[in-house]
């Protein structure tokens, strides 16, 4: 099998949770990832004990210029590379999860007569993804809101989030990251870069948080450089954190982007969002939160209107209304799948099975 995705790790994470799944379910399977040099699969795919190959990052063109001019030659070099990869593998299937590295095996796969299937993680399908869908009946889909033909398999996540047991870690997380075990827990991200927007609001309006009785777990981004953490007593910083599983067992309500995982994992374990989505791009953060605020389990509000008021009017509201606070929970977890792994496996059997019929 051929795993086709990276870039960022909305690309990455599905497609390391669904190679560990599918090495679980095919020990005897031979799986080869394809990315790029630059993204993060260069890092994360071997240290998961995987085979990558890399091929030149080749963004499609959007103007004009000088780049366009050499694209054709560079993408048929692409495709070229990655046919003879298949060739010299004897690839049944190839997986594509979006990414720069997905569109060349998507054209290669289709010139080989080799199955394709593809997961798409995001409410708005990538420009790859798009590509790679009308060649392949075997799409699966993260959210119902997901702008593409295919069927709702989830979101392949992490064992660790999938078999979070959020209770029974409480007691250790609350100890193991400084908290106080009396007090409900605000965790705030903005992911592994920060949120530089969500970071000033909450440092700004933390005393008022912390005066509703909560406390709050600030996990504040590694590039956000001008960061100035506050300093009222029930406020805990920190700059990144690997075991991330602790942080949401620690959660009773979060306040972050809406990445396309970021929303699955809340999902997943049934935690409260309110979501502030990135204010540029194409929009799809907010269509990616758009089934868990349609289920009632978070709150979407614009980065430009996540202000110390809209803290002090609407926020600390909520954190004061336990009862609305479980019905959000139950609502998330109701709204999401946890399933996503072995969903997306299944189709990847169904999509290997048709070149055996062939």
């Amino acid at each position: 099998m051929l795993l086709a995705g990276g870039g960022t790790a909305g690309h990455v994470n599905p497609l390391l949770a669904t190679a560990q799944r599918l090495r679980e379910r095919h020990p005897a399977a031979e799986l080869t990832v394809l990315g790029t040099a630059e993204g993060l699969e260069r890092e994360l795919v071997p240290r998961a004990g995987l085979e990558l190959v890399t091929i030149e990052k080749l963004p499609f063109p959007r103007r004009p210029d000088l780049a366009a001019l050499r694209f054709p030659a560079r993408w048929r070099r692409a495709v070229r590379e990655v046919r003879a990869l298949i060739r010299d593998r004897d690839i049944d299937v190839v997986v594509g999860f979006g990414g720069y590295a997905s569109a060349p095996a998507y054209r290669a796969a289709r010139l080989e007569r080799v199955p394709i299937a593809i997961h798409e993680a995001n409410a708005k399908p990538g420009m790859a993804n798009v590509l790679g869908a009308r060649w392949t009946q075997f799409v699966g889909l993260s959210y119902r809101a997901t702008r593409l033909d295919g069927e709702l398999v989830g979101m392949p996540l992490r064992p660790e989030i999938t078999g979070l047991d959020r209770t029974a870690l409480r007691a250790e997380a609350i100890a193991e990251l400084g908290l106080d075990a009396a007090r409900p827990t605000l965790l705030v991200t903005g992911g592994s870069q920060g949120a530089r927007s969500i970071n000033r609001t909450i440092v700004a309006t933390a005393a008022e948080i912390e005066a509703a009785g909560w406390q709050i777990l600030h996990l504040s981004g590694g590039r956000q450089t001008d960061f100035e953490p506050a300093t009222t007593p029930h406020y805990v910083a920190i700059e990144y954190l690997d075991r991330m599983h602790l942080a949401l067992a620690a959660a009773d309500l979060v306040v972050c982007r809406a990445g396309s995982l970021t929303v699955s994992e809340l999902m997943a374990v049934g935690l409260p969002a309110v979501y502030v989505p990135l204010p540029y791009g194409n929009g799809e953060q907010g269509l990616n939160a758009a089934d868990q605020v349609a289920a009632g389990g978070a709150l979407l509000v614009e980065d430009r209107e996540f202000t110390a008021e809209w803290v002090r009017t609407r926020l600390v509201p909520l954190l004061r209304d336990a009862d609305r606070l479980a019905r959000m929970a139950g609502a998330s977890a109701g709204a999401g799948a946890s399933d996503g792994s072995d969903r997306m496996c299944d189709l990847i059997e169904r999509a290997a099975a048709t070149r055996r019929q062939s």
